[in-house]
C-alpha cells in the first residue's frame, strides 16, 4: 500500500484545520494556498472527507469547512481510510475467498501482523497531537532558517 497524493493532501488539509479553534470554519482556497495543495484537487477531497463525516461544510459568503469532531478523537486511519478506502497490504486480507492458501500459507499470517500494526500505529495519536507536534517543528524550522539568513558572510 502506498499513500497517493489524494490521502497526502487530504492529512495537510484536516491537520491545517486541527490547528485552528474547534468550529471555526476555514475557507477551501486558503487551506489549499496555505497547504500547497491545487484548489480543485482539494475541493474533490474535500467531498470525500464530508462524506465520511469527519468535515462539515457551508456554503455561501461564510462559507467553507470545519472539523465535525474535536481533533483529539481522529487519527490519521480515519483520515486516509476515508479517502483511500480501507487499508489491505496484500488482497489476500480483503476476505478469505480471495486467496485459496490463507488457511495454511505461512506468509498471510505475516501479512495478518503487519497490517494490525501499522493500523495501530496510525490509531495510536489523535491528530490534536500530530497538528500540534507540527505547528511547533514548523515554527523551529522557519525561525532556524530566518537565523541562517542572517549568518550568511559576505
Amino acid at each position: 500500500m502506498q499513500l497517493t497524493m489524494t490521502g497526502e493532501y487530504a492529512i495537510r488539509a484536516m491537520l491545517h484545520m486541527a490547528g485552528v479553534s474547534f468550529g471555526t470554519t476555514v475557507q477551501i482556497s486558503a487551506i489549499a494556498k496555505q497547504c500547497e495543495i491545487p484548489d480543485n484537487f482539494l475541493r474533490k477531497i474535500v467531498t470525500q472527507l464530508q462524506k465520511a463525516g469527519l468535515i462539515t461544510s457551508q456554503r455561501g459568503a461564510r462559507g467553507g469547512i470545519k472539523l465535525a469532531t474535536p481533533a483529539e478523537s481522529l487519527t490519521l486511519l480515519d483520515i486516509i481510510e476515508a479517502v483511500e478506502g480501507k487499508i489491505f497490504l496484500n488482497k489476500c486480507l480483503m476476505h478469505d475467498k480471495v486467496c485459496s492458501r490463507t488457511q495454511w500459507c505461512a506468509v498471510h499470517i505475516v501479512w495478518c501482523e503487519a497490517q494490525t500494526k501499522m493500523k495501530e500505529h496510525l490509531s495510536k495519536r489523535s491528530l490534536a497531537e500530530i497538528a500540534a507536534s507540527d505547528a511547533g517543528r514548523y515554527e523551529e524550522f522557519t525561525t532556524t532558517q530566518a537565523q541562517a539568513t542572517f549568518d550568511i558572510p559576505i
